[in-house]
C-alpha cells in the first residue's frame, strides 16, 4: 500500500509528540492540531460519543468560522450591528491515534479561542465548558486517551443573540495547538520575564508536577539574542516540587542589552531548562524585550526615556472578508497597513487579541494597550458576557495577564470599555478587585479603564481610586483643562473620532455634520448610496472628524496618546445607516484594506515620509464647483494646476492639516506640486477618467508559503483605455484560478454590500475590489484570472513554495 509524504509526516509528529526515542522522549513537545477535522453546523447531541457517525460531515481545516460564510439577511439573530450574518450552534470533531506509550507523558490540548460557549469531550469523556469567546484556554486528556484511535469532540454554541455590539463570528476560530511533556514540566504560561534597562532581569518559573509524590529538580536559564547567538546562561538551581506544584526564581543580568523600540523592536529568547537526575526533561521559551515606559500627568509618554506621543488606533478582531478565523498574514498585513500610516500603537478593542496578534505587534513594533471586556455584570446586549461575569471574569482576567505578560508590546492593561458600572456605586468595588486581580500577577504595567463618565463625582470606576492612568473615550474639548481639573493624574484619550467615511465618495465638503444627531432621533439625512463623504466632515454625534480631534491631542504634552476609532472598517455596528448597511463606517482603511482618504492626513502628520495627496477623483459634471483638499508634510506650500494652468498657490497657516481650492470642475488633469525652499519636493495627478475598458491586477506579494495558510491580497482596478482608475465603475468581476491555490475571500469595502464574501465574483466599488488568494500545501504556482463583460480580461501568477 503506497503511503502519502502527508501521512508520513503526521505519523512523524506524532512519534516525536509522545516519547518514542531519544531526545523527544525527554523533552516538550507542541504540535499544531488544526488539521482533518469534521464539521456539522446544526445541533448534534450524539455527536460527543466516540461511536458517532460523522461521515457526512464536511472536512475542514481550522480556524475556522462559519458565519463568514453565511448570507447577508436582515432577520439573522445577530442583527446588523452584529453584521447581519448567521450565528447558530455547531459541531466539531476530529479523529487521531496515539502511541501505546503515551501514559508516561502529560499531554494537552489549547484552544487560543473559541466563539463562544464551548464544550469539549475527550473519547466521550467531558473536558468542560468555557463561555467567554476571547479566552484562551487548555485541558489535560493523557488520562481519557487510549491507545490507537481517540476521537475529540467540541459544541461551539453562538445561538443566543444578539451578544455583541459587532461582528463575532462563530466557530474554532483561532489555532489549536496538542502539547506533550513530562509530568514535571513548566505549567502552561508559566514563565514571566520581568526587566529594566540596565539589563537586569528577573524570572519566575511556576512548575507543574502530575507525579504521585514529591520530586525533585534542577533549573537552569539560557538567553539567546535575535541572531541565534548566547548572551549568557545560568547555574543549574535545586527545587523541591509539591504534588501541588513549585516555583522557581532567577535573576541575570545582560551587558550592554539592545533595548526593544517601536523603530528597532529587539528581542530576547529565554530558554528555560528542567532536569531531573541529570537528564533534560523539559524546555520551555519564552521570548521578551527590554524596555522602560513611563507615563507622566505632565510629560504624557516616554519610551526608553525618550518622549513620543501613542500614535494608535483601535482594531476589532475581524479580518474583513475572512471574518474572525484567525490568519496571520492578514493581521500582519492590517499592521503593515496601519504601520506606514505612522501608526505606533494599536487598543485591541474590546477583548484579548489572538496570541499570535501579539507576537507580530512584538516584532514589527507597536505597543498594546491589550483589553479584557467590553462590560462587566451590566448588560450592553440580551445575551452578551454579563451572563458569565459573575462566575468567569477572576479566570478570564488572569487568563489573559499570565497569556500577554511577556510581550514587550503590551504596555497597558484595561479592564473594560465603557462599563455602565461607571455610573452604579456597585462600580467602585468592582474596579478594586480587578486591578486587584492584574497587579497579583503583573505589577510591571499600569492598569487602565476607558471611561466615558467626564464628571469624576458620579464616575465610580475613577472613584475606586484604583486605576494608575485616566482612559478618556473621545470628549476631546476636555483635553485643554484636564491637568486643572484632575491634577497629578495621567491621561490617555482611550478612544476618540468616530468619524465616518465611504472611500470613493465626495460630497460637499463645506459642513461638519454629526450622524446622526443624537442618540434619540431617527436618522433621516444621509444619501441614496449609503455612503459617508471621504472629506473629512462627518462624525458619529459623540465623535468628532479626524482633524478636529488631532488638533486637540498633538496640542498638549500632558496627553500621552490617543487611539483612533478605528484602523480598520470593521463588520457590524453599521452607524448611522440602517439595514442593508452592515459594517462600520469608522476605519481609516476600508474593509477591504484601501485606504480613505484621511489615512493620508494621518501619514502627513504621524511620518516623517515626504507625503502629499490631492482628492476627490476628477470625473465631475462640467461647470460643478468642487472642493479640492491636499494633505501634505516636508513642504511650505502646494501649487494646484488644471490642465497646465496654476490656480494659486496655498500653505497651512495656524493648526491646518490641509489646504484647499474651490475649482470650476473641467475635464482633464488636476496636479499638485508640493514644494520646500522653492524645490519640488513631491508632484501628484488625478485625471478625468473615461469609459471602463480594461483590468488590471496588483498582488501585495507575488511569492508566498505554500503551507495552506499564506495569503496574497490582489488589488483589483478598473482602468479606462490611458490605464486611470475609473472613480464610478461598479462592474461585475469573476475570478477564476488554477493551480496550488484558492480564492478565501472577496470583498469590495462597501459598507452596505450584500454581496457574499465567499465566492468567486465581486462587484467593484468606485473602481476597485479585492480577491484574497490562499495556497496549498504542494509547491509552484497559481494563476488569477479576471474577466468581466465588456472589458479586457487580466491574469496574474503568484509563486508558492516551502
Amino acid at each position: 500500500m503506497k503511503v502519502s509524504k502527508m501521512e508520513i509526516k503526521y505519523k512523524l509528529l506524532w512519534l516525536m509528540l509522545f516519547w518514542s526515542v531519544g531526545t523527544f522522549a525527554q523533552t516538550r513537545v507542541r504540535e499544531n492540531f488544526n488539521k482533518n477535522w469534521k464539521f456539522f453546523l446544526g445541533d448534534e447531541p450524539g455527536a460527543k460519543s466516540p461511536a458517532y457517525d460523522d461521515l457526512s460531515w464536511r472536512k475542514l481545516t481550522l480556524p475556522h468560522d462559519w458565519s463568514i460564510e453565511g448570507k447577508f439577511d436582515e432577520k439573522n439573530p445577530a442583527k446588523p450591528e452584529g453584521g447581519g450574518l448567521p450565528t447558530g450552534i455547531g459541531w466539531y470533531r476530529k479523529t487521531f491515534n496515539t502511541p501505546s506509550n503515551f501514559q508516561n507523558r502529560l499531554v494537552t490540548i489549547e484552544f487560543d479561542g473559541v466563539y463562544k460557549n464551548s464544550e469539549v469531550w475527550v473519547n466521550g469523556k467531558y473536558l468542560g465548558k468555557r463561555p467567554y469567546g476571547y479566552a484562551s484556554f487548555s485541558y489535560e486528556i493523557g488520562k481519557y486517551l487510549k491507545a490507537g484511535k481517540n476521537i475529540i469532540a467540541v459544541k461551539v454554541d453562538n445561538s443566543a443573540q444578539p451578544d455583541s455590539r459587532w461582528y463575532s463570528g462563530s466557530g474554532i476560530y483561532r489555532n489549536v495547538w496538542l502539547t506533550s511533556t513530562a509530568k514535571i514540566a513548566v505549567a502552561n504560561w508559566g514563565s514571566f520575564v520581568t526587566t529594566d534597562n540596565s539589563g537586569h532581569i528577573e524570572v519566575q518559573t511556576q512548575l507543574l508536577n502530575k507525579t504521585m509524590n514529591a520530586q525533585s529538580v534542577a533549573v537552569s536559564h539560557a538567553i539567546y539574542a535575535s541572531d541565534g547567538k548566547l548572551v549568557l546562561k545560568s547555574s543549574a538551581q535545586t527545587i523541591q516540587v509539591s504534588t501541588s506544584g513549585g516555583a522557581a526564581k532567577t535573576t541575570l543580568d545582560i551587558k550592554n542589552p539592545k533595548l526593544w523600540s517601536v523603530e528597532n523592536p529587539n528581542q530576547y529568547k529565554l530558554i528555560t531548562q528542567i532536569l531531573q537526575n541529570g537528564k533534560l526533561i523539559d524546555t520551555y521559551e519564552t521570548r521578551f524585550g527590554i524596555r522602560s515606559f513611563n507615563f507622566d500627568a505632565d510629560k504624557g509618554f516616554s519610551l526608553n526615556g525618550k518622549a513620543m506621543k501613542i500614535l494608535g488606533v483601535c482594531l476589532h478582531h475581524d479580518l474583513g472578508a475572512l471574518g474572525a478565523a484567525v490568519n496571520t498574514r492578514a493581521m500582519e498585513r492590517q499592521l503593515e497597513i496601519m504601520k506606514a500610516m505612522g501608526v505606533n500603537a494599536i487598543r485591541t478593542a474590546h477583548n484579548p487579541p489572538a496570541p499570535e496578534f501579539l507576537d507580530l505587534c512584538d516584532k514589527m513594533g507597536f505597543l498594546v494597550m491589550d483589553e479584557a471586556f467590553d462590560m462587566w455584570a451590566k448588560k450592553k446586549t440580551k445575551n452578551d458576557y454579563h451572563l458569565n461575569f459573575p462566575e468567569w471574569h477572576t479566570r478570564d482576567l488572569e487568563d489573559m495577564v499570565l497569556r500577554d505578560r511577556n510581550h514587550p508590546s503590551v504596555i497597558l492593561w484595561s479592564i473594560g470599555n465603557e462599563i455602565r458600572e461607571q455610573f452604579d456605586s456597585t462600580g467602585i468595588a468592582m474596579t478594586k478587585e480587578l486591578v486587584a486581580t492584574v497587579k497579583k500577577l503583573d505589577q510591571s504595567r499600569p492598569v487602565i479603564s476607558a471611561l466615558t463618565e467626564t464628571d469624576a463625582r458620579k464616575n465610580f470606576i475613577y472613584q475606586a481610586n484604583a486605576l494608575d492612568i485616566y482612559g478618556l473615550n473621545y470628549n476631546h474639548k476636555l483635553y485643554k483643562d484636564f491637568p486643572k481639573n484632575y491634577p497629578g493624574v495621567k491621561f490617555l484619550a482611550t478612544e476618540t473620532t468616530s468619524a465616518l467615511e465611504t472611500r470613493g465618495f465626495y460630497d460637499t465638503a463645506d459642513t461638519i455634520r454629526r450622524w446622526p444627531k443624537d442618540g434619540k432621533t431617527k436618522f433621516t439625512e444621509g444619501n441614496k448610496e449609503w455612503s459617508a463623504s471621504s472629506y473629512d466632515n462627518v462624525s458619529a454625534y459623540w465623535g468628532s472628524t479626524h482633524e478636529e480631534t488631532w488638533k486637540a491631542a498633538k496640542k498638549y504634552d500632558h496627553v500621552s496618546g490617543l487611539f483612533v476609532w478605528t484602523g480598520f472598517d470593521y463588520l457590524g455596528e453599521p452607524l448611522p445607516y440602517p439595514w442593508p448597511a452592515r459594517s462600520s463606517y469608522f476605519g481609516i482603511v476600508d474593509l477591504a484594506g484601501f485606504p480613505k482618504d484621511s489615512y493620508y492626513m494621518y501619514q502627513s502628520e504621524w511620518t516623517n515620509k515626504p507625503v502629499l495627496h490631492i482628492l476627490p477623483h476628477w470625473n465631475w459634471e462640467a461647470g460643478k464647483s468642487v472642493e479640492v483638499w491636499a494633505y501634505y508634510n516636508n513642504a511650505d506650500e502646494v501649487e494646484l494646476y488644471l490642465n497646465g494652468k496654476s490656480l494659486g498657490k496655498k500653505s497651512k497657516q495656524n493648526d491646518d492639516l490641509h489646504v484647499q481650492w474651490n475649482v470650476t470642475f473641467e475635464p482633464g488633469t488636476l496636479k499638485a506640486v508640493s514644494r520646500k525652499n522653492g524645490r519640488e519636493v513631491l508632484t501628484r495627478e488625478v485625471k478625468t477618467a473615461g469609459a471602463p475598458a480594461k483590468i488590471e491586477l496588483l498582488a501585495d506579494r507575488k511569492t508566498i508559503k505554500a503551507n495552506g495558510e499564506d495569503l496574497s491580497f490582489v488589488t483589483v482596478r478598473i482602468l479606462d483605455a490611458a490605464g486611470n482608475v475609473v472613480p464610478d465603475a461598479d462592474n461585475l468581476v469573476n475570478f477564476k484560478v488554477e493551480g496550488n491555490g484558492f480564492i478565501a475571500g472577496v470583498d469590495n469595502g462597501f459598507q452596505a454590500s450584500l454581496e457574499p464574501f465567499k465566492a468567486s465574483y465581486r462587484k467593484a466599488f468606485h473602481g476597485l475590489c479585492l480577491a484574497i488568494l490562499q495556497s496549498t500545501d504542494k509547491s509552484g504556482t497559481m494563476k488569477l484570472t479576471a474577466s468581466s463583460a465588456g472589458l479586457s480580461a487580466s491574469s496574474i501568477t503568484i509563486n508558492t513554495g516551502k
